[in-house]
């Protein structure tokens, strides 16, 4: 669950490259909800890339909600709950807001972290391509795409309700 986390904080991060270049990303970012597809995939030892997950995206602030590797994670900035329907297991857990990896909306204003390792293939619009460079075998690629900017909502979107989940689902509170 620790690199679900940490793919969704990079991928959050991958919307600031963008403001590098041409696209004025980073200014859109702010101020709006946006929402995107993503797919990562890894490289080790110079071969081909290899399919690791693909999933959806919505973020507006410090909040958001992603959707992928059969995990659903939405947290408002201060709560976050992470569903894994398959295992019927819900985890509530408070949110440090001074570690970016437990709350990756944060991330966006630090982007700059990784910007000797990445390598932006391409950028448009609604979509982003962006390799990095994780050790001298590794490389993950991060393509982002149907990339929406829409106005701010609240926060009402991103929280979740374990009295509305089956009984078979176990919920753990650690708040």
């Amino acid at each position: 669950m620790k690199r679900f986390l940490s793919i969704t904080a990079f991928l959050l991060s991958c919307l600031c490259v963008g403001a590098q270049g041409n696209i004025p990303l980073l200014d859109k970012v702010e101020g709006h909800r946006v929402r995107f597809h993503y797919t990562y995939s890894l490289s080790r030892h110079g071969g081909d890339f290899a399919p690791v997950t693909d999933g959806e995206v919505c973020v507006e602030g410090n909040a958001y909600r992603m959707e992928g590797l059969g995990l659903t994670v939405v947290s408002d900035g201060s709560t976050r709950w992470t569903l894994d329907e398959s295992a019927g297991e819900m985890v509530i857990e408070k949110v440090e807001k001074e570690d970016l990896f437990t709350n990756p909306a944060l991330f966006i204003a630090s982007y700059k972290n990784y910007r000797d390792q990445i390598q932006v293939s391409a950028s448009g619009e609604d979509f982003l391509d962006v390799t990095l460079t994780l050790d001298e075998e590794t490389r993950a690629r991060f393509r982002l795409k149907d990339i929406v900017y829409g106005q701010p909502q609240g926060k009402s979107d991103f929280s979740m309700d374990g009295k509305s989940l089956s009984t078979d689902v176990v919920i753990t509170d650690l708040r």
